[in-house]
């Protein structure tokens, strides 16, 4: 079995019993992040602040593990309305480039603390 460790880091602590992120072999594992401040409150109700936000927390998580955008291979998106595609994909693309990460994209009934968007990774580090 591969060594495990959980990744930290500022302002993405969990909501509930599951770590931010684990490190298994040459994988690491990204929980759902939803856009919430240092004190636990939602930053804001607009879906492209929000994802702005989400991907900031990504971002200090794969930094965090030594890793970067580069190294996601793929992500899942979960909205509360299908209708933000467009606007979650602007703010996305500003994040990841080609090669894009493989990525699904599912509507949900709701997300915890009344999020519009949740995002999860996972990302490889490469052989040295």
């Amino acid at each position: 079995m591969a060594k495990q460790r959980a990744i930290t880091a500022p302002n993405t602590r969990p909501i509930g019993p599951y770590s931010t992120a684990i490190e298994s072999g040459n994988l690491l594992f990204i929980s759902g992040q939803i856009a919430l401040d240092a004190t636990g409150k939602l930053i804001a109700e607009d879906v492209t602040a929000q994802t702005k936000e989400v991907l900031e927390k990504l971002k200090a998580v794969l930094s965090a593990a030594g890793l970067g955008f580069a190294d996601v291979v793929k992500t899942t998106l979960f909205l509360t309305q299908i209708g933000d595609f467009a606007r979650v994909n602007d703010v996305y693309r500003s994040y990841v480039h080609e090669p894009f990460p493989a990525r699904s994209t599912i509507a949900v009934a709701a997300l915890p603390m009344g999020a519009k968007v949740e995002i999860e990774m996972i990302a490889v580090r490469s052989a040295p």
